[in-house]
């Protein structure tokens, strides 16, 4: 079984590259079968389950199989979805670093067929940025970026531990918009002194996460994506602008329509001030604390990771150790670039199992 958490992409400032990962989690059984395709969902957009070879899973799948040198001769999956699609909560990374690390998983040797680094290449791939795909694999803060040298082809990775004290707190938007819609919104290019403001406040947002959370209201502000897709997103807008109003270091998560708020713990502004100024706006805002995913996508192995029909899968607390069975994602040595050839304990291979 493979479990994987949400994550809020861009944080503000860090457009394309920063990433959070959230205590929230989708969960993904699969076995290879004899033949054919069997997909089966339940909780978030379980209706999806009858795309079939269009489920992002699947395609997800597919493409790590054929990373790998071949295709199964059929593939049954079992997925439980708590993370909103649609809703700037990293659903698509979700569904995209599940299926690979799936695939990885029932091929022997399959972590040396697809290394760390090709597992975070080809996930950015199929979604286009590697922003949530880097915090959905290592957890915690990452910042994500393609090299610089034409052709490398890598994808870079920097994961940082937040502070314990930082807390956040996710305005569910009611209704969805794609990723690519939001995108439509923003112009080709912005002025000079917008691109300056903002990589300052990049650069004071990871201190603020990291180690000064005082600054953390200054350094979430934007000036590259949010004002250019407002018009798009009015509700959004308009609770973000009140919740900035009064102090509260908010964010568009992702490319929207949803809103994360930070904020440090016993310090004012709260979750009741959120959720209170969600409330005024007469939207059907779904206001949810969520803890910080330190952990990254994780792979249960052996009997004691093999939920059967019929049982409860059992969750743990983000911030204890593993359980037995179970083997971190994702990852890297803390405030340090990951190496190309490792993320981490993600490395272990998975031999000869049908379950993951």
């Amino acid at each position: 079984m493979v479990r994987v958490p949400a994550t809020s992409a861009n944080l503000g400032p860090g457009f394309d590259a920063f990433g959070l990962a959230l205590a929230l989690h989708d969960q993904v059984e699969a076995r290879v079968t004899g033949g054919g395709l069997d997909v089966a969902a339940r909780g978030e957009s379980e209706e999806t389950a009858g795309n079939g070879e269009r489920h992002l899973v699947v395609r997800a799948m597919r493409a790590a199989f054929d990373a790998m040198g071949g295709q199964p001769a059929g593939i049954a999956l079992r997925c439980v979805n708590a993370i909103p699609h649609g809703r700037g909560l990293g659903s698509s990374a979700a569904a995209v670093v599940s299926g690979i690390l799936a695939a990885r998983a029932l091929v022997a040797d399959g972590a040396g067929r697809l290394p760390d680094a090709d597992v975070l290449r080809l996930a950015a791939d199929l979604e286009g940025h590697p922003d949530n795909a880097a915090a959905c694999l290592a957890g915690g803060l990452t910042v994500a970026w393609r090299p610089s040298v034409p052709g490398a082809g890598a994808v870079g990775l920097l994961r940082l531990d937040v502070l314990d004290a930082i807390t956040a707190v996710v305005c569910v938007a009611p209704t969805a918009m794609a990723t690519n819609e939001a995108r439509l919104a923003l112009p080709a290019s912005v002025p000079h002194a917008g691109a300056a403001a903002n990589a300052a406040r990049s650069a004071l947002l990871l201190a603020a996460l990291t180690s000064d959370p005082a600054v953390l209201f200054d350094a979430t502000e934007d000036y590259l994506h949010q004002r250019y897709r407002a018009a798009a997103q009015p509700a959004t807008a308009e609770l973000l602008g009140r919740l900035r109003r009064v102090g509260v270091a908010a964010v568009v998560s992702g490319a929207g329509p949803s809103i994360l708020a930070l904020g440090v713990a016993d310090e004012p502004p709260g979750l009741a001030a959120v959720d209170s100024i969600a409330r005024e706006t007469g939207i059907a805002w779904r206001v949810t604390p969520l803890k910080v995913d330190r952990q990254g996508a994780t792979v249960l192995t052996g009997e004691t990771g093999v939920p059967r029909p019929g049982t409860t899968w059992q969750g743990r607390s983000t911030n204890q150790a593993p359980e037995p069975g179970v083997l971190p994602a994702g990852g890297s040595t803390q405030g340090r670039a990951a190496s190309p050839a490792r993320l981490g304990p993600q490395s272990r291979e998975c031999r000869g199992l049908l379950w993951c």
